[in-house]
């Protein structure tokens, strides 16, 4: 199996979970069975998109590092 065939076996799985555990999350907004706050809602929302863009910046700088690369 090559790098690529493996990275998308392996990104399709886990982009398909994550997106269904972010449902589930979603499904946390049933006011008739649960009860929250504005607070709850930034803590979670918050800890979700730092994740994201902790993800994201390590995809970037991977790219970023080739770039800056210095040279004589």
């Amino acid at each position: 199996m090559s790098k690529r065939e493996k990275f998308v076996r392996l990104a399709e799985s886990r982009v398909n979970k994550a997106l269904k555990d972010i449902q589930l999350i979603g499904n946390l907004s049933n006011r008739s069975a649960y009860d929250f706050d504005e607070k709850d809602l930034r803590k979670i929302f918050g800890a979700l998109q730092k994740a994201l863009e902790g993800a994201r910046t390590r995809f970037d700088r991977t790219s970023e590092a080739s770039q800056n690369e210095f040279r004589l």
